[in-house]
Formats: structure tokens, sequence, C-alpha cells
């Protein structure tokens, strides 16, 4: 363990460029990391079922999902932390009488509240380039753990769901669209508990990320790298900047800070 690190890899704008492409280069960068025997993970927004690709394809089985919500460590599931089912229920109606689609998300599958396409879901999920759709299930939040919503809304509509909705987050990650989670759940809180698990020091922790789900993830791991794409906001709170995700960024910061050669 006194050499060995944990990486984490945030997907969109890190791993994935903005062709929503693996470079050929992180590819063989996060392989290279693993030869050297480095723990590497994934910390994303996305949901377990927007990522099995990227997943099979760099040969990773630990990662931080929905915004630290649902984790896995090693295959197996470690930490879950679902939204509240009454507040769920009550944002569901406020959404309804505001004319904003909501998208249920749980481990397997999401579904819509809205029965046709609806063109801010569309425009937003298509920007992911997943093969998977939300189909209509009204109810879908009930009897079952859902670990993140979609609220599309335009604008600063999202404001006024801050006030009245305590219980959750809400992340704005498209023009359309704002995450909805757990308060206080982040990708920095599910980190936690592999990094706590693993029993690695905080010296050995590195992150990468770009997006303002990213910015507790960079704030609070040691040693952290944001994209030279990076918001501002994501940007600010890094130890580190790297160049730009098309101009092999992951490669860069992992030898910038003396990962890789």
């Amino acid at each position: 363990m006194s050499n060995q690190s944990i990486i984490f890899f945030d997907i969109d704008g890190t791993l994935l460029d903005f062709d929503k492409k693996l470079p050929e280069s992180t590819k063989k960068a996060v392989f290279d990391l693993k030869a050297r025997g480095h723990e590497v993970a994934i910390a994303t927004g996305r949901a377990p079922f927007m990522f099995d690709d990227i997943r099979k394809e760099l040969e990773i089985d630990t990662y931080v999902s929905y915004n630290g919500q649902y984790v896995v460590l090693r295959g197996e599931v470690l930490y879950t932390n679902p939204l509240n089912k009454d507040a769920l229920l009550e944002l569901t109606q406020t959404a309804l009488e505001q004319n904003n689609p909501l998208v249920y998300m749980d481990a397997e599958d999401m579904r819509a509240s809205v029965p046709e396409e609806d063109e801010m879901i569309t425009t937003s999920i298509h920007t992911l380039k997943v093969s998977k759709f939300p189909t209509y299930d009204p109810l879908y939040h009930q009897g079952r753990e859902i670990y993140q919503c979609l609220l599309f809304c335009i604008g600063d509509a999202e404001k006024k769901y801050e006030q009245d909705f305590k219980s959750f987050d809400f992340i704005r990650w498209h023009p359309m669209s704002v995450d909805v989670l757990p308060a206080g759940g982040s990708k920095a809180h599910g980190i936690a508990k592999i990094t706590e698990k693993l029993g690695f020091p905080k010296e050995r922790q590195y992150a990468f990320g770009d997006g303002l789900n990213d910015v507790e993830m960079l704030k609070q791991i040691y040693n952290s790298v944001a994209m030279g794409n990076a918001e501002p906001e994501a940007k600010a709170v890094a130890r580190h900047i790297t160049k730009s995700v098309d101009e092999n960024g992951i490669l860069h910061g992992l030898q910038m800070v003396g990962l890789l050669d």
C-alpha cells in the first residue's frame, strides 16, 4: 500500500472528450496506472447503466455513480443514499404544476414523468450519447429506491426548488437540466466511503474532474486535478490544472503529479 495510490476519474469532459470518445492516450494511461499497481476508479454523475461500456473497456469495477449516491467497490455495492420518498413525491407534484419534466433514476433504469418525448429531455440526454432513453412511467418513483432525478428547467428556475426543497441539492449539468441529489450528497462523500474502506491516506488519493458536480471532489481530494476545459469553479479549488481533455489532458495530468513518466 505504501506506493499504491487510488485515482478517481470523472467521465464527461474528463475521460471522454467533447465527442464522447475515449482518447487513446487516456486508455493507455489508465492501463499503465493499473500495471503499476494503482487502484483506478470512476466518479461520475451518470447512472451505472450509462457507463457500462466505459467500465468494460477500461476494466474498472470500482466506481462512484449518481454523484456519490451509489458506490460500488470491486463489483460489490458498498454504499447507497436514495432520495427521500416523501420529499420526492412533493417534488413530483410541484414539478408537474410548473410543467417541469422529471426523470427518475434507480440502479437499473430510468423513467420519465411525461408521456411524450419532451424536447428538453431529448436535447439534454442526447448530449450524453447513451443508447438508453427514458420511457414514460409517472409512478416509477413509488416502491423503489431512486438515487437521482433529472429536473428539466431553464434559466435559474432551480432557485425556487432550492428554496422549497431543503432535503435535496440541485446541480445544473446542462442548460436544460439539473441533477437532483440528497442534500449533502456528493462525489466527495461517495469517494470517502471507498478510501476509508481501502485505507488510502490522503496523500495517496487523486481525482480528475471538470464540472460543477466535481467541485466538492476536487476540494476534498488532496491531489486534485482540474481539466484544462474545466468550469472556473472547478479550477478554482483544484490543486493542479492539466491540459484540455482533447489535448491528452489525462496523460499530461498524471505525468504532472508524478504517477506516470
